[in-house]
């Protein structure tokens, strides 16, 4: 049979049977070496094979050990936040890594900083808010699963729930109609802006609620003294308080926020 058609191409039928006798042998091997290592399991000393179950035994144990972490050592924790009646929480090590993640970037952004009627600009305090549901979003990809339990909740829960009754009713209401005055008026002063006041008086409404999430996540993550971390407490809105005034009560301060 000639290796090549006429014309010098690779005969196809050739490269066929070479690529079955290749596996044929590659198989033949294998099998061959795999005997040789059963011959050899059955001819093994005493010393020997209690060296071999050992390691066995070991590498068995340290497989338990990280089955053990991730889903026997589960504590339960009790949170009430905004939106949510008072639910246990599942957490084991991965979940108080996230919840750290979590309360960390809530704390240091504008989602729980207070932006009075004359201070920050509403712009950068809605571009801190997508930063936020963004960041949340990638955290929650890149971790694993909290293993569930049937009597709690996880700190997924938690936070998806933050994003979706939270963030995304508030962005998805004001960053159009910042859009929409920032597109008709390019040189306009945001002061100008008819409906800065309502923005800002709903921005303290969900920076409220993001408050509640940030304290449900310290309590996921171990953090003591959340409250002082935080540095500024929302306070309740009073009755017939103008949408104009600086809505908070000071308990420290963080030295520098993120947005």
């Amino acid at each position: 049979m000639s290796a090549t058609q006429p014309g010098g191409a690779p005969n196809p039928r050739l490269r066929v049977l070479r690529g079955t006798t290749f596996r044929l042998l590659g198989a033949a091997v294998i099998g061959a070496l795999t005997g040789l290592a059963v011959f050899s399991l059955t001819q093994v000393t005493n010393r020997s094979l209690f060296a071999i179950t050992g390691g066995v035994a070991g590498a068995a144990a340290v497989l338990a050990v990280q089955w053990y972490q991730r889903t026997a050592r589960l504590t339960e924790v009790k949170v009430t936040v905004p939106q949510l009646s008072e639910l246990t929480f599942a957490v084991n090590n991965d979940a108080r890594q996230v919840a750290w993640q979590m309360f960390v970037e809530t704390v240091t952004r504008v989602s729980t900083q207070p932006l009075a009627s004359d201070q920050g600009v509403v712009r950068e305090a809605l571009s801190s808010m997508y930063g936020l549901f963004a960041t949340t979003r990638e955290t929650l990809k890149a971790s694993r699963p909290t293993a569930t339990v049937p009597s709690g909740q996880t700190v997924e829960y938690l936070a998806i729930t933050m994003l979706n009754q939270a963030l995304r009713p508030f962005l998805s209401q004001w960053h159009p109609r910042l859009q929409e005055f920032e597109r008709a008026h390019p040189d306009g002063q945001e002061s100008a802006w008819p409906e800065n006041a309502a923005c800002r008086a709903a921005l303290r409404e969900v920076q409220r609620d993001i408050y509640g999430y940030a304290i449900g996540f310290a309590r996921l993550a171990g953090v003591r003294e959340a409250e002082a971390l935080i540095g500024v407490v929302p306070a309740p809105r009073l009755p017939g308080a103008g949408d104009g005034g600086d809505d908070r009560s000071s308990t420290g301060g963080l030295p520098r926020t993120r947005s």
